[in-house]
């Protein structure tokens, strides 16, 4: 059993590393957050301590990995995009690996800090790029390297996952802060593509709005067109009144890959725990996808 402590509990996404956590037959032993309304840990730890001020948080990793006892192995980070950077180096600076929420962060420079620091503390830094272990996408990661050699793809991905007001009122809605609508909806996606297609060689940006963001980009084996929005004027007549709508077009090959999406992170976990996992280079493409998308008019 690992010991774990997770910085953003309050946040959308934390629910999911914790259900990771217990699934895996991990404990979390802390967790830190601003907001203290995190009733969501009744429901997996209820025993760990709970820290809404960074300072007191950083002072309990220390001192458990001073006496030994219940020192924390791994640190999850759910954290807004702009405090990934900063939550990396704690975690790392008391002794622990750290998994970290994508974007792993906003700018690709911060990457080779953070791997010197991987060198200097002997630890790891895991990100969550969930799509890479989607069964479909790994079939047509498959299909791909075993076609023609050298074909060139035409790919469509449109995402739309509708947010209310409240969204552009919090972080998320804030260009320095989240990155934009490409990076804090379209990272995985983009590093999806990369993954299977290349490196990006050009790219085009002909929407970019604060709800929304569309363009095309050209990787080493395939076209891209592709548009991401939080709007739901935007969710075409299929999505039949559902607030999320995902749709990749390979040629004439529809890809679907809705079921199962929310249990990738369970997954994850299994594979860093096992040896596997994601690092700081597995990341850099699409990091330097959305930083470059965010200087283009």
């Amino acid at each position: 059993m690992k010991n774990f402590a997770l910085i953003g509990a309050a946040g959308y996404i934390a629910p999911r590393h914790m259900k990771a956590i217990k699934e895996t037959g991990n404990n979390l032993v802390c967790a830190l957050d601003p907001y203290d309304g995190i009733g969501i840990m009744d429901s997996y730890f209820p025993d760990a301590e709970f820290f809404t001020e960074p300072e007191r948080f950083d002072r309990h990793l220390d001192k458990l990995r001073r006496n030994g006892e219940r020192r924390i192995d791994y640190v999850s980070i759910c954290s807004p995009n702009y405090l990934h950077d900063a939550h990396i180096r704690m975690a790392l600076r008391n002794g622990c690996h750290a998994i970290c929420e994508k974007p792993l962060v906003l700018n690709p420079w911060n990457l080779d800090a953070l791997q010197e620091i991987e060198q200097e503390t002997g630890k790891k830094i895991y990100t969550i790029l969930q799509l890479r272990l989607h069964p479909a996408i790994q079939e047509l990661k498959r299909q791909v390297e075993a076609g023609p050699a050298g074909k060139v793809y035409d790919v469509d991905l449109t995402y739309i996952t509708s947010r209310g007001k409240w969204y552009f009122m919090s972080w998320k809605g804030n260009m320095e802060k989240a990155g934009g609508v490409a990076t804090n909806i379209g990272v995985h996606f983009f590093d999806m593509l990369g993954w299977i297609f290349g490196g990006l060689k050009s790219m085009d940006l002909q929407v970019n709005q604060p709800e929304k963001a569309a363009g095309r980009m050209q990787l080493e084996r395939a076209n891209v067109n592709w548009m991401l929005s939080v709007d739901a004027r935007d969710l075409p007549a299929e999505a039949n009144g559902k607030r999320t709508y995902r749709k990749i077009s390979i040629g004439e090959q529809e890809l679907e890959f809705s079921d199962g999406f929310t249990d990738l992170h369970t997954v994850s976990y299994r594979d860093i725990l096992s040896g596997g996992g994601f690092g700081i280079d597995d990341a850099r493409e699409s990091i330097r996808i959305v930083s470059a998308l965010r200087k283009q008019e």
